[in-house]
């Protein structure tokens, strides 16, 4: 709104009733230059009495008020725009990220080879628990002109697999392939066969490999699904199998990760990775087991991925006393960080990858064994933590808890390269009967507070 008054002469009469001749205005004139679009503007006109004979014209023009469009935006407006332009990019960074990771995949698995799949026309799983009926399983969906044999020593087994088709010990409700077929003979299931899956328990390997030495190529790759240390010699499964066959160049590889059997039966989604020195060889192994629910990483370290392997189950006994014990979360979460440490000291002593224990075969496998219900190392410690004694524990299982034989190997392994490891020493301990939990747990609050490393 903008305002000016300018005097005027006297007037005798009012301007309204002047019979002389008409007033003249002197109005104030001023230089602009028009806008584009000049809006009208309303032009208020009055006189301001100052004395008896002068006046005052003054002129008042109020500008009409803005339209929407000239408005300037409130900062709240623009924070809404800001933000809603920040969320348009990120959801197209998301998608253009999204489409290269799918065009990615599609390509390399064009490129994939099934040259291993296809000429593969007979495996031989040793063992008939959960995890080799599994695999057996497993593979033999992968190809049906593919003949699975189990090697077996319980006949009641053998002859569900065979009659029944299903493994009525460990899954009676889950009907196995057609291609799968059981076998007490070892000759029969070794002849012709490609590769060999390993179930057989770590403790029971030496002696159960000695007995079908005598029927195994030296070029049949081996690929073991046992997990832990041989109690009294602290060799691995990668030791056992070419000395116990008496052939070092025997083919060895370490299939590991977090992976349940009766997930797997039940086709789930899971990652493993198999582990050998032989890079080929990891390759063709992986292309015999991937599948659209079974995703399969290589890698050379076979120390990493048998120690880890070894070790979690151990671990996964202390989490489940702390869960016997009901110490909570806070415990919990402390201790398996520690245990995690442990493993990885003792692993890169031994010349393992650290990246190998963050990945499937450690921190993934750790973290499936002690919080899950279904891991039987973690029954096993929560069990202990609850007050029943090892010997009523284990006489109630029909399945090994490989950690309970482990754990006295895992110390004796630690000594020998000097590394610190509290926690699973604690199981150890425990194990043996020398330990309650309760005071084990007290023990390991007390040590001393130390650097994290």
């Amino acid at each position: 709104m903008a305002s000016s008054c300018f005097k005027q002469q006297p007037l005798s009469t009012s301007i309204f009733s002047n019979p002389q001749p008409p007033y003249k205005h002197n109005l104030l004139h001023t230089n602009f230059t028009p806008s584009p679009k000049p809006e009208p503007t309303l032009l208020l006109l009055h006189y301001s009495t100052t004395s008896k004979n002068s006046s005052i014209l003054c002129a008042t023009s109020i500008d009409p008020p803005p339209s929407p469009s000239d408005q300037q935006p409130s900062p709240s407006t623009d924070v809404s725009v800001e933000v809603a332009s920040a969320t348009r990019d990120r959801r197209k960074i998301v998608r253009v990220a999204w489409e290269k990771l799918v065009r990615w995949s599609r390509s390399l698995r064009l490129k994939a080879n099934t040259d291993v799949l296809e000429r593969t026309n007979k495996v031989v799983v040793l063992g008939g628990g959960s995890f080799g009926t599994a695999m057996a399983s497993h593979v033999a969906g992968r190809k049906e002109q593919m003949e699975v044999n189990m090697l077996v020593r319980d006949p009641q087994i053998c002859q569900s697999i065979n009659e029944n088709h299903c493994n009525r010990k460990y899954f009676p409700d889950h009907k196995l392939p057609q291609n799968v077929i059981a076998t007490m003979d070892a000759k029969t299931a070794f002849t012709g066969a490609d590769f060999c899956l390993h179930a057989v328990p770590v403790q029971f390997s030496s002696s159960f490999l000695e007995g079908v030495a005598e029927h195994v190529e030296p070029g049949l790759p081996f690929i073991s699904l046992s997990k832990g240390l041989e109690l009294n010699t602290l060799r691995m499964m990668s030791q056992i199998i070419p000395q116990t066959l008496k052939n070092s160049r025997q083919p060895f590889v370490a299939l590991s990760g977090p992976s349940f059997a009766l997930e797997l039966m039940n086709k789930l989604p899971t990652a493993m990775v198999v582990a050998s020195k032989d890079k080929k060889l990891a390759k063709a192994v992986q292309q015999l087991l991937a599948s659209k629910n079974l995703r399969i990483s290589t890698t050379s370290d076979v120390t990493g991925v048998e120690i880890a392997g070894a070790l979690k189950n151990v671990l996964a006994i202390a989490a489940g006393i702390v869960e016997g014990l009901d110490l909570g979360n806070n415990s919990m979460a402390a201790l398996v960080a520690q245990g995690c440490s442990e493993i990885r000291w003792l692993s890169t002593k031994m010349g393992a990858k650290s990246t190998t224990i963050s990945g499937l075969s450690g921190t993934g496998d750790i973290m499936l064994t002690c919080f899950v219900s279904l891991s039987r190392n973690r029954t096993v410690g929560v069990r202990l933590g609850s007050g029943e004694t090892l010997d009523d524990i284990l006489s109630s299982m029909n399945q090994v808890a490989e950690g309970v034989s482990t754990a006295g190997a895992v110390i004796a392994l630690a000594q020998k390269y000097n590394v610190k490891m509290p926690v699973l020493t604690a199981v150890a301990r425990i194990i043996d009967n020398e330990l309650t939990p309760q005071k084990a747990v007290l023990e390991l609050m007390n040590l001393p507070q130390v650097e994290e490393v």
